[in-house]
């Protein structure tokens, strides 16, 4: 049997591994349900979901309008003070940084089976970037 890490001793950037995959996958559901059918625009739409300055401005949304409990907000500080080996080249540090702690917080509620916080926020990082508020 494997033994289970608690979620809170694991590294940011496994965190926001984890979080990667989740918060994908939330956003092919809703575009798959939302009606986008042809394969070319369902990626073509995720990736402005996913997209490294899409969940920055989520984050810096969040943190703005103090969405983010103590605990989330120190999960999202881990992450963005993560060191990761690179940066993507269309992507500044500073957006990559927030979107690791975007991703660093999804992990990290999924794996702490705070599903329905996890959902609510899950819920408005689409709607912030829906809105366009989370365009460049």
């Amino acid at each position: 049997m494997m033994t289970q890490q608690q979620p809170k001793e694991m590294k940011s950037l496994a965190l926001a591994y984890m979080g990667d995959a989740i918060y994908e996958k939330y956003v092919r559901e809703y575009l798959i349900n939302k009606g986008t059918v042809k394969v070319q625009q369902l990626h073509q739409h995720a990736v402005q979901f996913v997209k490294a300055t899409s969940q920055a401005k989520v984050v810096h949304h969040w943190m703005e309008t103090n969405q983010l409990t103590t605990e989330e907000l120190a999960v999202v500080k881990r992450g963005r003070n993560a060191k990761s080996g690179s940066v993507p080249k269309n992507t500044s540090v500073q957006a990559y940084r927030h979107s690791t702690a975007f991703e660093a917080l999804i992990g990290f509620l999924y794996l702490d089976q705070q599903y329905e916080r996890l959902e609510l926020l899950i819920k408005q990082a689409i709607d912030i970037t829906e809105k366009g508020e989370g365009q460049e």
